[in-house]
This record gives C-alpha cells, sequence and structure tokens, in this order.
C-alpha cells in the first residue's frame, strides 16, 4: 500500500494532508488521536471517499476507480456497532462472505471456520443481541477474515472491552497475522496495544504523518537508554544535559529526567561523575529501550 501527497477535506476540517507513507507486510498500527485523520485514511483504502488530492494505490489498484476490486481482496471490522442483534453470528458472517463473492456453500463453511478461530465456534448461532461487546467484536473478526483477504482492516476493534477481552482480542490480532497469515492494518489511539502487536507503525497528527516505519527502526534500532530522574527538577535535569554534552555523551531532558544514550559501558561512568560534579541527587536511574510513547512524544514535538 502506498500513499503519495494524498489530502481528504470535509468542509472546513483537513483531515489528511500531504500524506505520503508505504505499508509492507504483517501487522501495521495506525497510531493518532481521536480526530487524527485514522477514520478518514481507512475509509479512502476502502474506496468510499475520493482524495482531493495525490495519489493512493491498495494491493497495486486505486480503490476510487477500481474499488470493487480492492473491497474483494480486503477485510474490514469497524469501530461503531453495525449488527443486526436479532441475526445469528453464522448468518452475519456467512451473508458478508456472500457479499464477498463467495458461493452460498463455501460461504457457510467460511462462516463456522471464522466464528472457530475467533473463539466463537460453540456460540456460532447465538443471535449477535445476546452476545457481550467482548463477542461481538469477535463477531466483526470473523465478518473481517471469513472470506480469506489479503489486508484486514481493524478500527478499534478494542472499544469498550474490559483488560480481560482486550488481551484476548490482541492475541487474536496476532493470530490473524501470523497463524493464517493475513496482514493487518490496526488504527488505535492506544499507544500500549499497538506496541505490543505491531511489527510498524504509521503515526497520524492533526492530518499529517508524523512517522512511519518498521517499530525496531523508529525506536531506535531499539538500542539501550538510560534513564536518569534527578532531585531537583527540570533545571537540575538541564543542567545534567550539559555536563554530559561537555565530555562527549548526548543526553535528552524531560521534566526532571534526562535520557541518555548507551553507545558504550563507559556512560554509565560519565553519568556517574556529572552527578557527583554537580551534586545532584538521584531518584531513579534505570536502563531501558525506547518505547514507542517515546517516539509518539517526539514526533508531536517534531511535526512532519
Amino acid at each position: 500500500m502506498r500513499a503519495e501527497a494524498v489530502g481528504k477535506r470535509w468542509g472546513t476540517t483537513q483531515a489528511l494532508s500531504g500524506a505520503t507513507f508505504e505499508i509492507g507486510p504483517g501487522i501495521t498500527g495506525l497510531l493518532g488521536a481521536n480526530g487524527a485523520g485514522k477514520t478518514t485514511l481507512l475509509g479512502l483504502v476502502l474506496g468510499m471517499h475520493r482524495p482531493d488530492q495525490g495519489r493512493l494505490e491498495v494491493l497495486g489498484r486505486d480503490p476510487w476507480r477500481l474499488g470493487p476490486q480492492v473491497r474483494a481482496r480486503l477485510g474490514y471490522a469497524p469501530e461503531h456497532e453495525a449488527l443486526p442483534g436479532d441475526v445469528r453470528a453464522h448468518d452475519v458472517v456467512r451473508h458478508f462472505a456472500e457479499v464477498h463473492g463467495l458461493a452460498a456453500r463455501e460461504a457457510q463453511t467460511r462462516a463456522s471456520d471464522a466464528l472457530w478461530e475467533v473463539g466463537l465456534g460453540e456460540e456460532r448461532f447465538r443471535p449477535v443481541g445476546t452476545m457481550s461487546t467482548g463477542q461481538r467484536q469477535r463477531v466483526k473478526l470473523a465478518v473481517a477474515i471469513a472470506h480469506d483477504p489479503e489486508v484486514v482492516l481493524l478500527d478499534e476493534p478494542t472499544n469498550g472491552l474490559d483488560p480481560v477481552q482486550r488481551e484476548h482480542m490482541l492475541g487474536l490480532v496476532r493470530r490473524v497475522a501470523h497463524d493464517l497469515g493475513l496482514n493487518v492494518i490496526l488504527s488505535s489511539h492506544l499507544l500500549e496495544e499497538v506496541e505490543r502487536v505491531s511489527d510498524a507503525v504509521l503515526i497520524l497528527d492533526a492530518g499529517r504523518v508524523v512517522r512511519s516505519g518498521p517499530l525496531g527502526e523508529l525506536r531506535g534500532g531499539d538500542r539501550p537508554e538510560l534513564l536518569v530522574e534527578v532531585d531537583a527538577g527540570a533545571p537540575a535535569a538541564e543542567r545534567l544535559v550539559g555536563e554530559l554534552a561537555r565530555h562527549g555523551v548526548s543526553g535528552v531532558a524531560a521534566g526532571a529526567s534526562v535520557v541518555v544514550s548507551l553507545d558504550s559501558d563507559a556512560v554509565y561512568d560519565v553519568v556517574r561523575d556529572a552527578l557527583v560534579d554537580l551534586s545532584l541527587g538521584v531518584r531513579r536511574i534505570e536502563r531501558r529501550r525506547a518505547s514507542l510513547e517515546d517516539v509518539f512524544l517526539a514526533a508531536g514535538e517534531g511535526g512532519a
């Protein structure tokens, strides 16, 4: 999937502005706050909206001009509840499989298989309206995978779930990608869940792509860092950054903390000596790796 300078406006609101990115295989997290443009982007991918500018290519095709061909190869689970409560789960999934072009008998078999895959095999003949929120989310996932698509679009699949249900859903997302071999685009505003399951990330902020790429690369190749939290607050952290720089060690202040790149074991000695020279008290020293939250915050500060 490729986008070049894609823009989309709704009235006076610029939902997407100059979005350029490439999405490869595996699980890609589409990350951004509510209103960042995630749902608009999914609508463009599905061919439901026409870009105002730029070029979008999905599975080698223009989704606006060749929408039916593209959608036949996509699976989609929308964020909002859209299932008929008085219809059995199996009939819902079977119906959408037929909509995607499967013959009636094959659609029936695929519906049962998909519901078993998401853990609803024994519940497949229950009306959707009698199911819990977590079960209804799994029915939507079954709808999305029943016709064996090449790419599955999941819009906030853990919305409304409790922690246990969320854990189960994230496990199903991993299973869809790793065991069933389907590519997944997971749209979410929750950093932690995107980081746990994604191979790559596309970060949107106010309609602009601010970072994109494999998760390991965005986190600096998972290089270790040292987090040093000092007693005297932000001014002391800035002084520590300056002292480290004098000795050739790079540090970034964030409030009362300084994040130092661990390029070598000698960095520990430099940090220790700098703290002693500045007579700074320490609340915490922790070796860690860069998180998606670090990437997200840095992207917000740096803009596009």
